[in-house]
């Protein structure tokens, strides 16, 4: 866990989660919640619906980056040996 946190917490990984969770949670947003946008219905629980349908693509990122890392790094551990 703490090598996962490691490598979420890279700068690089933060950067491109957040946009991948900007573009791709807007996106989500407007398909999932347009209609209510343009009713105006903006109750708690559409907001917190709405954080979460952001939350979700930047989570994917940051895993599919962390994996990506860690595998890149036990490859290059499997060239040295």
């Amino acid at each position: 866990m703490k090598e996962w946190l490691y490598f979420a917490s890279r700068p690089r990984v933060v950067r491109r989660s957040l946009k991948f969770g900007v573009v791709v949670g807007t996106i989500l947003i407007v398909i999932n919640h347009g209609s209510a946008l343009v009713e105006g219905d903006f109750s708690a629980e559409r907001l917190l619906r709405m954080g979460l349908t952001v939350m979700v693509p930047y989570f994917v990122s940051t895993s599919s980056s962390v994996c990506a890392m860690k595998e890149q790094a036990r490859e290059k551990e499997t060239e040295e040996a």
